[in-house]
């Protein structure tokens, strides 16, 4: 069952001493002792986040965790867009007006208690599912009260989620991943890579036989809680899952205790993919002279310190570990500190999701009246009115009518309901007084259009105001229409003063517009900070900052999107404490181009 590769120093002949832990497993090997240790203890693991595109590496790591399951150990399939009478059960409609009585029906969570899912298309899977799944993670139960039903019903297994995701902004819900113990990445592994498992479902069996009586002690505990406080990490699930791993590691081995190679694989297989920052280097303190003898009671204090730096020894060696399977390119990123602590989902367009009477993608049904432009959902008006078809009948036969046709009253209609992505809009408020002018405006020119370019393809729009002299005005009313913004951005002149507060207060107009209609605008403000030019007009730059800064606010009391790119040559405290005011984000480019521009404000606003 050991899966390391021949020590070519041994072969020789050579004592090379105890080879560093995880010497000689490729990612492969993590990839498939991590679904060894899933199966030997799948409740406490959580499960295995699997980042990978369709594909037979994929397919043969699945096969493989699927042959090292229990015969008897259920395995259920998730759909991306499951609902929750199939998720967490709910009333069996056919079973219920054949019998006259609410028949329960069993969800695929309940299904699956013992044993494992796999969700599939994980990373694209809804805020309201992964509340369902981690709700049942932390309670062991799925918790029913819909259609006159209300049980409970035990719910303890594991879950493979499959993350399709391409680049960084893809990737699984952090509530999702944060209770799953192992985060697999198969990217770039080649297909010949993917060999068969040395593990067997009886070895799975026996281990699982052997993990309740291991534990950990005091010393290996801090060991492992050392590692994960060094390594940045700030969930405490990922010190107890590292715990879980380390004890079915040594299950699975045969031991009968946990030993330092177990911990080195709970740190290696758990605490590396979770890093956030490198543990802190140690500087080699300057040799001291010898100090003078001691007397026995000094020296059995001593020992007693020698006997105390032990753990520290122990979580050194769990450290290395750690460090040593994070990646290279992680480990890169960690050393120049661009790292982010969680990944984020990308969400497509930044527009707001709406409720819809009629279109739209399905998103649940509510209890209505049939009104027009509303559509009836037939199969949960059914649902609705199954559990009582016995009271009903017994009522009509009371009043002396005998009928076996289905009875539904205006309490049993379900509407269905629907949401959309409401449209994209970008308004770009730019500074093109003298100032800004000198350095900034046609850069500005330059990123409006290639995000009108960017947005024409995700079908948004944008527009463009320019503040300068006395006043703002709007120069390109929200378009997708390329050839007009060229023409407009073109003929945009520069120079005067920077009525800056007469500019907010244009853009606020427009996006208070946008969203009456629906929309979703994005403020972006362009400027040096530097407004010298009041509302009516009049000079004065401490007067014209205060209005600026009081148009901010209006911004942030309205809670919309925005974005203060600083672009003067060296970024000023007055566009940070204009950013501050709107609640917007801040973003200083005194030497960025055209290109950089469109990149930030495309990285801002999704």
């Amino acid at each position: 069952m050991n899966m390391t590769a021949a020590n070519p120093a041994a072969d020789q002949g050579v004592d090379a001493g105890p080879p560093p832990a995880g010497a000689g497993l490729s990612a492969w090997d993590d990839a498939v002792l991590a679904a060894a240790l899933m199966s030997v203890d799948p409740v406490g693991t959580g499960g295995v986040a699997l980042r990978a595109l369709a594909g037979p590496v994929r397919e043969q790591w699945l096969s493989l965790m699927r042959d090292l399951q229990p015969p008897e150990a259920p395995h259920r399939r998730i759909p991306l867009h499951v609902s929750d009478g199939r998720l967490l059960g709910g009333l069996d409609l056919a079973a219920t007006l054949n019998a006259g009585r609410p028949i329960a029906e069993r969800g695929l969570l309940v299904e699956a208690d013992g044993g494992l899912v796999e969700l599939a298309m994980a990373e694209r899977i809804s805020a309201h599912t992964a509340a369902r799944l981690t709700m049942a993670f932390d309670s062991g139960e799925v918790v029913l009260e819909r259609d006159g039903l209300a049980m409970r019903t035990p719910s303890r297994f594991a879950v493979v989620a499959l993350d399709e995701g391409v680049g960084e902004d893809e990737g699984l819900l952090n509530a999702l991943l944060d209770r799953l113990a192992f985060h697999v990445d198969l990217t770039h592994i080649r297909v010949h890579e993917a060999i068969a498992c040395d593990y067997d479902p009886e070895d799975v069996v026996q281990a699982r036989a052997r993990l309740a009586g291991l534990t950990l002690d005091e010393e290996q505990l801090e060991a492992l809680c050392g590692t994960a406080l060094a390594l940045g990490i700030p969930s405490l699930r990922a010190s107890l899952f590292a715990c879980r791993v380390a004890c079915a590691s040594a299950a699975l081995e045969g031991r009968d205790q946990v030993e330092a190679e177990d911990l080195a694989v709970a740190a290696r297989l758990v605490l590396a993919p979770r890093a956030t920052q490198l543990p802190p280097s140690e500087e080699q303190p300057p040799e001291e002279p010898p100090p003078p003898p001691e007397e026995p009671e000094e020296q059995e204090q001593n020992q007693s310190e020698d006997q105390q730096q032990e753990p520290q020894e122990l979580e050194d060696t769990v450290l290395d570990a750690a460090k040593a399977a994070i990646p290279a390119d992680l480990l890169s990123q960690l050393q120049l500190g661009t790292l982010r602590r969680s990944r984020s989902r990308a969400t497509g367009k930044a527009g707001a999701v709406q409720n819809a009477p009629t279109r739209g993608r399905p998103a649940g049904v509510l209890r209505g009246e049939l009104r027009a432009g509303l559509k009836l959902n037939v199969v949960e008006t059914l649902r609705a009115a199954a559990p009582w078809q016995r009271l009903r009948r017994e009522e009509r036969a009371r009043r002396g009518i005998e009928s076996s046709r289905i009875e539904v009253r205006q309490d049993d209609f379900r509407i269905t309901r629907f949401k959309h992505r409401s449209e994209t809009t970008t308004i770009f408020m730019v500074d093109a007084s003298g100032s800004s002018a000198l350095h900034r405006l046609a850069e500005a020119k330059g990123a409006v259009e290639m995000l009108l370019a960017d947005c024409y393809v995700r079908r948004d729009q944008v527009a463009l105001i320019a503040f300068r002299g006395k006043g703002a005005e709007v120069l390109l009313p929200p378009t997708r229409s390329l050839v007009r913004a060229k023409r407009t951005l073109a003929g945009l002149p520069g120079g005067g003063g920077t009525p800056l507060a007469s500019g907010i207060d244009l853009g606020m107009m427009m996006a208070d517009s946008i969203q009456r209609r629906g929309g979703t605008p994005i403020l972006i403000l362009m400027t040096d900070g530097r407004a010298n030019v009041a509302r009516d007009g009049a000079g004065g730059r401490a007067r014209a900052f205060d209005e600026a800064k009081a148009a901010a606010r209006a911004v942030r009391a309205q809670e919309m999107s925005a974005m203060v790119i600083d672009t003067s040559p060296r970024p000023q405290q007055q566009g940070r404490e204009l950013a501050a005011e709107m609640g917007a984000r801040y973003l200083p480019l005194p030497h960025a181009d055209a290109g950089a521009l469109n990149q930030a404000v495309r990285a801002a606003t999704g």
